[in-house]
């Protein structure tokens, strides 16, 4: 069973990140690990996550980082 709950911590990390005007590369490497630590406890509602932040390319780059791309959610 997955844990759909996981957006809510990632989505709130990222948007203190986006309203603290984190660079880039912050973003990117803190996401990127925190998206790896909440897929291994079975985060299966990245896709969500990621649409919310799809204007954000650093953002979409930890995704990507993880195997999670705009491009896979559409499929």
């Amino acid at each position: 069973m997955g844990w759909a709950s996981a957006n809510s911590i990632f989505d709130n990390v990222a948007t203190s990140l986006v309203d603290a005007n984190a660079s880039p590369e912050l973003k990117r490497s803190t996401l990127g690990r925190l998206i790896g630590i909440l897929q291994q406890e079975d985060w299966d509602t990245e896709d969500e996550s990621l649409d919310r932040f799809k204007d954000d390319p650093a953002i979409v780059a930890a995704f990507a980082d993880n195997d999670v791309n705009i491009d896979s959610e559409e499929n």
